[in-house]
């Protein structure tokens, strides 16, 4: 009975590991696959019409409407060399596709709070890295807007305040869960904010 125990434990340790193999592989490879959908979604008008200019950007936003799990384009990080899509919603389904947008939140040039969202553990595992005055850049259909990080906020997971859903202004905002490295549910959420330069 003695030697059963250990044999059981160690076959229960190899399962759960196995299965966090196996879900991290799986995330892995929808992220890759709707980045290459969102690249398609980002560049599809811009090179169809062969020009970049403010009529055809315009028509391009008067038709960018995604729907749910639908990737809508790029969120580029450059001081982490990380090219990730964006997938319209925030449930769980969207979240292992990419960066979720929130539904409700605003994109660029619609003067309001973008909000978009990923997991720590996966595509906002190296976030804790960006600084105070990083970029980042959203690639969409109708155009390429850059952000500059004008600070970082740490809060609790229950903490509603950071969506505000303003009409004001137009701002980024990132939230992943925090810490880091916690295991499980982490009890605080990670805010990055930006603001427009382009």
């Amino acid at each position: 009975m003695k030697k059963v125990i250990p044999l059981f434990i160690i076959a229960a340790g190899l399962v759960i590991a196995g299965y966090g193999g196996f879900k991290l592989i799986d995330t892995n490879t929808k992220t890759e696959q709707t980045l290459k959908e969102a690249k398609l979604a980002a560049k599809k008008p811009q090179e169809a019409s062969g020009t970049k200019n403010s009529t055809d950007q315009a028509k391009n936003k008067a038709s960018f409407k995604p729907e749910t799990g639908q990737a809508s384009g790029i969120l580029e990080i450059p001081k982490i060399n990380a090219e990730l899509p964006i997938v319209e919603g925030t449930d769980a389904d969207d979240l292992e596709k990419g960066v979720g947008h929130y539904k409700d939140s605003y994109y660029p040039d619609e003067n309001g709070q973008i909000v978009l969202s990923g997991h720590r553990d996966t595509v906002f595992r190296r976030t804790g890295e960006l600084e105070k005055g990083d970029q980042l850049r959203l690639l969409l259909s109708y155009g390429e807007f850059t952000y500059e990080i004008v600070k970082t906020k740490i809060v609790d997971k229950d903490d509603t305040s950071i969506i505000t859903l303003q009409h004001e202004k137009e701002e980024l905002i990132l939230t992943t869960c925090y810490p880091f490295s916690y295991v499980g549910n982490a009890p605080k959420r990670y805010i990055i904010y930006g603001k427009r330069v382009t």
